[in-house]
């Protein structure tokens, strides 16, 4: 017998894994908040004896080293690796036992692509594969980006994850389970395919790797690639150099006095309330990252790195959530924390700020003199249209940008509502006049805004 168990990670995109027996499990790259790890290894009534990675992670610090430090499990990392710590070195066909009395074992598999040094990892009962952890390789219908480790290095990678895919459709039977790190939003893949479970057998017939030729797949994946997030930079070196244990427990509390201090010293003071109730009423100078949303990647990628961060939370609750979304990327402790609403963190005798959210038909039935249309989305997204006239900066390059928005009336977009709301966060905080428009940007021709391609 044996199990799998999921571990998502859905603000980042990915998905760690537990396995095992009746007795001991292995552990597949952890996120750094190990204790749901843990947690799920003590609700199978098992002990972690391995704890393996695929590769040194480029988008989240891992929990590997400190989940193999507490439970005393063997710490498997890819012996091309080069990191900082002792661990237990990988190489390709080594073989370890799971769990010696259900047959289980883990056989290391090289899937150079997403990294030089990228493993996948096959899990065999009694020397059958029953399932394999592709990491950043074989993803659903996709692989993972070969970007993210050196320019010069890109397509000889792309070339490699080619390689890859081919080897494990041709060594693994197709009932085979591919469970990856990657790929249900996370901008380590290359691309965003649906679907949540798949097969060898299924990615053989659907997967752009399995598909197409090497040269033609090569130059569709090299011009497909994205913006890489700026917080990427930081996110290898700290899994190399062996991440620090988190501290969870809640920041020191802030009232209106500091919270104001900290703004006027040019501190990040980040509102984790939904963008309907921020829009209606919060606290002058502070950016809207909501908690709800994707917050690790979009506040780790828009905030200078290491600048301190006051979080303004609902509750405790959303807080403490928070607080495991950032540690995940590197943003261990926030500088301090409020809770409450507006009235709490403003000082006596101020009031709140707002601004106004609207619908592409509202945008579409105003006058546009003196207004801007300023879109957010990425470039990838503007290619498939987008509002004649309008202004593009992408969200992640706006807080830099903000003086090459126009004079007028800023009316901000994006392809769903989240992105625009951080955008008219940072508009509004910088004294611009914004209006959010909340709404999928389907709805823009639907409403008769005439729509453009590139």
């Amino acid at each position: 017998m044996f199990f799998v168990d999921t571990i998502e990670v859905p603000g980042l995109g990915n998905r760690s894994y537990l396995a095992g027996g009746e007795r001991t499990a292995v552990a597949v790259d952890p996120p750094r908040d190990v204790d749901q790890v843990i947690a799920a290894a003590a609700r199978r009534g098992v002990r972690i004896s391995h704890v393996v990675e695929t590769h040194v992670h480029n988008d989240y610090v891992t929990g590997g080293l400190e989940l193999a430090r507490i439970t005393g499990a063997a710490y498997l990392v890819p012996a091309g690796a080069r990191v900082c710590f002792d661990r237990v070195p990988v190489g390709d066909g080594d073989r370890v036992e799971i769990d010696a009395a259900d047959g289980l074992a883990l056989r290391a598999v090289a899937t150079p692509g997403h990294t030089p040094h990228h493993t996948s990892y096959v899990l065999e009962e009694n020397g059958t594969a029953i399932a394999v952890f592709t990491g950043g390789s074989l993803l659903i219908g996709t692989v993972g980006r070969p970007d993210l480790v050196e320019p010069r290095l890109t397509e000889q990678l792309a070339r490699a994850q080619h390689a890859s895919a081919h080897r494990l459709a041709a060594e693994l039977p197709d009932e085979t389970a591919v469970l990856p790190t990657h790929g249900f939003g996370s901008f380590c893949s290359s691309a965003q395919a649906d679907g949540s479970a798949t097969t060898i057998g299924k990615e053989k017939a659907s997967n752009e790797a399995l598909t197409r030729d090497v040269d033609t797949f090569v130059a569709d994946l090299l011009a497909g690639l994205d913006d890489v997030p700026a917080y990427y930079t930081h996110m290898g070196p700290a899994n190399a150099a062996g991440p620090a244990p988190v501290d969870l427990t809640p920041p020191a509390v802030a009232d209106a006095g500091e919270i104001a201090a900290r703004l006027a010293a040019g501190e990040w003071v980040v509102d984790l309330r939904n963008r309907v109730a921020f829009a209606a009423g919060h606290l002058a100078g502070s950016f809207n990252f909501e908690a709800e949303g994707q917050l690790a990647t979009y506040l780790a990628w828009l905030i200078p790195w290491g600048k301190p961060v006051t979080l303004l939370a609902e509750s405790p609750e959303q807080l403490a959530a928070a607080q495991r979304e950032l540690v995940r990327v590197g943003i261990d402790r926030p500088a301090a924390a409020a809770m409450g609403g507006p009235a709490d963190w403003v000082r006596a005798g101020e009031s709140p700020a707002s601004f106004r959210r609207a619908m592409f038909a509202d945008l579409a039935g105003c006058p546009r003199d003196g207004v801007v249309v300023l879109d957010v989305r990425r470039a990838s997204e503007r290619t498939h249209g987008f509002v004649e006239g309008s202004v593009h900066i992408p969200i992640h390059t706006l807080h830099r940008r903000l003086d090459e928005v126009p004079e007028g009336e800023v009316w901000v977009h994006c392809a769903g509502g989240m992105r625009a709301a951080i955008a008219a966060s940072l508009l509004d905080a910088a004294g611009r006049d914004v209006v959010a428009v909340d709404d999928s940007f389907e709805a823009a021709e639907k409403a008769g805004l005439a729509l453009r391609s590139p």
